[in-house]
């Protein structure tokens, strides 16, 4: 037995290796135990006889062939012959050097602990935005067309009319730039932070949420204006509020109310890899009216692919988890009929 293979029998996650057509070609002993299968039962198998995941796990699987790259899907549910459903992670690898093979490690997410719950959705976000870069080309398109269609409809149009076309101008660009940011999605450089007066970044959401998808939907303003510029990129801000106030309006339909509250709270500190803590005392609260979280999606509400609108693709949360994470931030939600509030709580500039 070589050392790969030793080191394959030990491996203490559950390990799968599939096939040019996805069929089973080794499993290993955690795999066997995990699954309740013996490798002669499953060698040979479809995959698809063991794991579940509709579409994410199979276009996953495809996506980590065509580019090489590994992928993290977050929720997958595997079953054996005799063993009920678990839900896991699963991490979908690329065999170097052994044509169209792909490793995959299923994780249970019960021995995920309470991470699930902090920062273990940024890394599955991570990777499940990469999913989404292949679509940023066909974007930047179409908006290269509406930005030019703006600034041509504004050579026609009296100056005080032209909050309109410099908004679509305006918007535009910044989608450009957050698809920049989507195609690297990968890169860990930190954020162009500078002090940042939040009330400025929440009223250029609310803005631009009131003349595009905000409707009828009243928004409202607590803000608390004794309260300190917070350290934070301002264009990613403004990324994180559309995105919860997005959310929010697609909870509430054609009716109801959003209301933006900030407030100074000293006493929360995330703790950071380094050990060191770091005071979030500043926080912005987002609050809608609607129907609340489904109570099965509420701890998983910041995961990839994680959505309770049938045509939701489960990405917007998740990007607000990479954003925030990436400022050394918090973000939470409480959730309960006619009530569901998203905290964001930020660091200031000392």
């Amino acid at each position: 037995m070589t050392h790969f293979q030793d080191l394959w029998a030990q491996l203490p996650i559950a390990g799968l290796v599939i096939g040019r057509d996805d069929s089973i070609n080794e499993v290993n002993a955690a795999a066997e135990q995990f699954l309740g299968i013996s490798s002669k039962v499953a060698l040979g198998q479809h995959v698809w006889n063991y794991l579940r995941g509709e579409d994410l796990l199979p276009a996953g699987i495809d996506r980590a062939r065509a580019l090489m790259r590994s992928i993290v899907i977050g929720e997958v549910a595997a079953h054996g012959r005799n063993t009920g459903s678990r839900t896991c992670a699963a991490h979908v690898c690329p065999l170097y050097g052994v044509e169209q093979q792909v490793l995959i490690l299923l994780i249970p997410h019960e021995t995920m602990g309470s991470a699930s719950n902090g920062l273990a959705p940024v890394s599955a976000a991570h990777s499940a935005i990469g999913m989404a870069e292949m679509l940023a080309h066909e974007i930047k398109n179409p908006l290269a067309g509406i930005t030019g269609a703006a600034q041509f409809l504004a050579m026609s149009l009296p100056p005080k009319n032209h909050e309109m076309t410099d908004l679509i101008v305006e918007e535009s660009k910044r989608i450009v730039a957050l698809l920049d940011q989507v195609e690297q999605f990968g890169d860990l450089t930190p954020p162009n932070c500078a002090e940042v007066n939040i009330h400025d970044v929440l009223d250029q959401a609310a803005r631009s949420a009131t003349f595009g998808f905000a409707g009828d939907i009243q928004i409202s303003k607590n803000y608390d204006p004794s309260l300190p510029n917070v350290w934070a990129d301002a264009d990613q801000m403004v990324q994180v509020f559309l995105n919860l106030i997005k959310n929010a309006c697609e909870a509430l339909g054609d009716k109801g109310e959003i209301s933006l509250r900030t407030f100074y709270n000293p006493n929360l500190r995330l703790v950071l890899p380094d050990s060191h803590g770091q005071r979030l005392p500043l926080h912005v609260d987002i609050t809608d009216n609607g129907p609340g979280l489904p109570e099965a999606l509420a701890k998983h509400v910041f995961d990839p692919f994680v959505s309770s609108k049938s045509n939701g693709k489960g990405l917007g949360l998740a990007l607000v988890s990479k954003i925030v994470t990436q400022h050394n931030a918090w973000v939470s939600v409480v959730s309960r009929p006619g009530q569901t509030t998203f905290k964001i709580s930020l660091p200031i500039k000392i």
